[in-house]
């Protein structure tokens, strides 16, 4: 049965899965049968319209992060294999296959008996980042109930953080009543919720370094399309530097300039296609809601919907050569991100719901966030090793030990995981007792935490000074 339930996701996928999906919500909400099957058909649509623009900008940019990596000359021995290496090594763990169906029921039990307002199977590819962990804690204690427990957990973690954000996000991002839940892209939100107030009282709101701002002093320099050019072709100059000289190298940089600028440019069409799918649900869930309490509910998406926002793609796309440096810098790290660098930009999603698009605060917090997630690769490395051995995943020459940027380096799972590993009583006690007090207090001040969170995002675009 789980070996069909994962067939089903392999060979349909997100494009063909999620519409089903909108379908039976929107039938749900009395949708008529012409708008319900209208919902589906934008979503799949602009679901496939995401995967053909990534599948023809990875290609592109991917060669020219690789000799950007390998002109650094740091030879480290935690080599990234990237996000779909480990996913693949997740869905091949035996612990994987039984969180699958597990975790669907779960998470469909948790959204209906309202623990969470967030409707989680509607993303089911992504629970492969709970898988991951489980399987190490499995590999290590060789407790099968231990390892799905830590699954169940970082499962409840990552729900209750994409339910803290999920307004912001939708806001942000313009895709009604719909938000993020992966748990390794939406992890990095709880660092903005705390740094933001920080960043105000050290006058970062003051930077007005977002699209908009830009757009408005550069006239149609500071436009995404033109933005996308410059940044693209940036990043072409970074990976061609050994053979700068060459026409060739230019031919590169200008290819991944304009590609950069194409997806600028493509990207916010194919969104408010996608946008335009809930329009419906929305406003039927409006008034259905309004009769049995008013209930605020939420679709999770997959993040490649966010991937080209302009604020997103742009500081992503920084982030890439100021990672490698401080990977190189860092001491006592051992990781050299190369894969996942081409991730950040899904990485970043919740720094820019919650910092509003402001570039300087999203840059800041990748730093540091993304730099502590180092650390937790560094330590994970040997476990997630020897996983993927033992499932026949071939290590790359020149590497002693391999890892995920993107699905490992998360601080904050981190700590629950090394609790479930050290098998304490004691330390998982209390990662399960953190988990229901948050859970409890953000259940009891939830309105007056998005009102919050609100309050702080308009402050970056309501002051007129620039800085």
């Amino acid at each position: 049965m789980l070996e069909f339930m994962k067939s089903i996701i392999d060979s349909f996928g997100a494009a063909i899965i999620v519409p089903v999906i909108i379908f039976i919500i929107a039938k749900v909400f009395k949708v008529t049968t012409k708008k319900s099957f209208l919902s589906a058909i934008y979503a799949g649509v602009a679901l496939q319209g995401f995967v053909l623009i990534l599948n023809s900008f990875t290609p592109i940019i991917t060669p020219v992060i690789n000799q950007m990596v390998q002109s650094t000359g740091v030879q480290l021995p935690v080599f990234d294999v990237g996000w779909q290496a480990t996913s693949l090594v997740a869905f091949s763990t035996s612990a994987g296959m039984i969180y699958l169906g597990l975790g669907i029921a779960l998470q469909t039990v948790l959204f209906l008996v309202k623990w969470t307002d967030v409707f989680q199977p509607s993303d089911l590819w992504n629970n492969y980042s709970y898988m991951v962990w489980g399987a190490m804690v499995i590999g290590v204690t060789g407790s099968f109930p231990l390892g799905i427990a830590c699954m169940v957990l970082l499962n409840l973690y990552s729900l209750l953080i994409s339910e803290l954000v999920a307004k912001r996000w939708s806001t942000y991002y313009k895709y009604p009543n719909c938000t993020i839940i992966a748990m390794h892209n939406v992890e990095p939100s709880v660092f903005a919720v705390i740094v933001d107030p920080i960043y105000n009282a050290l006058g970062l709101n003051k930077i007005k370094l977002n699209p908009v701002e830009l757009e408005k002093k550069f006239g149609f320099l500071g436009e995404p399309m033109t933005l996308g050019l410059f940044l693209g072709m940036f990043i072409g100059i970074l990976g061609n530097m050994g053979r700068i000289d060459t026409m060739a190298a230019w031919g590169e940089i200008m290819k991944v300039g304009i590609s950069t600028s194409a997806v600028m440019a493509i990207f916010p069409k194919v969104a408010s296609m996608f946008a335009q799918a809930f329009a419906p649900i929305t406003e039927a869930a409006r008034k259905m809601m309004q009769k049995a309490g008013n209930r605020d509910w939420y679709i999770a998406v997959n993040d490649a919907v966010g991937y080209g926002e302009p604020a997103t793609l742009m500081s992503g796309l920084i982030l890439i050569p100021i990672m490698l440096v401080v990977a190189v810098i860092l001491p006592g790290n051992q990781v050299l991100p190369v894969v996942d660098l081409l991730a950040i930009p899904y990485m970043v999603q919740g720094l820019v719901a919650v910092h509003n698009g402001n570039i300087a605060k999203i840059l800041f917090s990748g730093v540091i966030w993304f730099g502590l997630g180092l650390y937790i690769c560094t330590l994970t490395a040997p476990l997630f090793t020897d996983m993927a051995l033992a499932i026949g995943v071939a290590i790359p020459a020149g590497a002693m030990l391999i890892t995920s940027f993107n699905i490992l380096g998360k601080p904050l799972m981190g700590l629950v995981f090394f609790a479930f590993l050290t098998a304490s009583p004691v330390l998982i006690g209390i990662a399960v007792v953190v988990y229901f007090a948050l859970w409890a207090l953000y259940k009891k001040n939830k309105t007056a935490v998005s009102d919050y969170l609100d309050r702080q995002a308009l402050k970056n675009v309501s002051d007129e000074t620039d800085v």
